[in-house]
């Protein structure tokens, strides 16, 4: 069934991306749909020539991003270059200008540049990403993973409220301070949904956090009454990365399974939704888990539910922010 389904699916160049440390940038959120032949509008008076880059943090299919310093003040930022001017790299530079949260990478400015390229000069992230957390490392404990959960789902509110998805919620694209802000990154396939207040599923995004209603959308194109809720699947998204975080092993497959598209679907789509081991997880945290990933995307928690969950409300705050800078400074080192 899972081959005769993928038969039908359009040819999308999707990356199968497993937990890696790839792109790890950028930031967003405006009240209307961004429009590709308008500019950007954050500007300031920095030019690429303020800036000396250092290093590579991450390199993706639409570009790269530098660790750079400004060469008057020495300031440590991090610069995304989008490669030419596509609409899309267009449209994420205006989403990143409009966003002020706390919880989402700060664009600082859109520099000027003689060729086609965006380049965002985004706030240094110093801690990286989740992902490089926990890649080799292995799991975090219960109160740092309840700490990210509160600071991710308060970065999730907020784009709600400004009615943006951000559709690739994953290890790799969440990224902390050492002294442990949690902030979500890289909205390079983020959109902006119509006053309607419903779009349909998409493929876009790595297919291995993807939720059960944007990978089978074939079901969703027959009525308007089962068009997704599209900020689901971020919750969905938060599901799968929170048994991640806590496991230290992405939970969808089998260790050892290669990831194929059909793998991934069939476990999706057709399987039941993952679980924490036995004897791992307090009994919120297996709640938590199981309403973020209901498979019937009506009847998965939103963001601001979730917020108030015990495993989020109820947990020892000054504790779990302790447990979380610990493991980021020790990590790190």
């Amino acid at each position: 069934m899972a081959t005769a389904r993928e038969r039908r699916l359009p040819q999308l160049n999707l990356t199968l991306d497993m937990p890696s440390c790839s792109s790890r940038y950028p930031a967003l959120a405006p009240i209307a749909a961004p429009n590709p032949s308008t500019s950007v509008a954050r500007h300031s008076d920095f030019r690429p020539s303020d800036f000396e880059r250092l290093a590579i943090l991450g390199r993706g299919n639409g570009g790269t991003v530098y660790k750079v310093s400004h060469r008057g003040t020495s300031a440590l930022y991090a610069l995304k270059v989008l490669r030419g001017a596509e609409p899309a790299a267009v449209a994420e530079a205006d989403i990143a200008c409009r966003v002020d949260s706390p919880y989402i990478v700060r664009c600082h400015s859109v520099l000027p540049t003689a060729s086609d390229d965006v380049s965002l000069l985004l706030e240094l992230m110093e801690g990286g990403s989740l992902d490089s957390l926990v890649v080799g490392h292995g799991g975090l404990p219960e109160g740092a993973v309840a700490e990210v959960a509160a600071q991710v789902l308060s970065g999730l509110a907020y784009l709600r409220s400004r009615r943006v998805v951000h559709r690739d919620i994953k290890p790799a694209n969440i990224l902390v301070s050492r002294a442990g802000q949690v902030k979500l990154a890289d909205f390079g396939i983020a959109s902006v949904v119509s006053r309607a207040g419903e779009h349909c599923a998409a493929y876009e995004g790595t297919p291995a956090y993807m939720s059960p209603e944007r990978f089978d959308t074939e079901r969703l194109q027959d009525g308007h009454a089962d068009r997704a809720d599209p900020y689901a699947a971020d919750v969905w998204n938060l599901g799968v990365t929170v048994i991640e975080l806590v496991t230290g092993r992405y939970p969808m497959l089998p260790p050892g399974q290669t990831p194929s598209w059909p793998a991934l679907m069939w476990a999706v789509c057709f399987g039941e939704p993952p679980a924490l081991p036995d004897g791992v997880a307090s009994p919120e945290l297996r709640g938590f888990v199981a309403a973020c990933l209901q498979k019937d995307h009506r009847k998965r928690a939103t963001a601001v539910e979730l917020l108030a969950h015990p495993f989020v409300a109820g947990r020892d705050v000054a504790s779990s922010r302790r447990a979380l800078r610990k493991v980021i400074q020790l990590r790190c080192s």
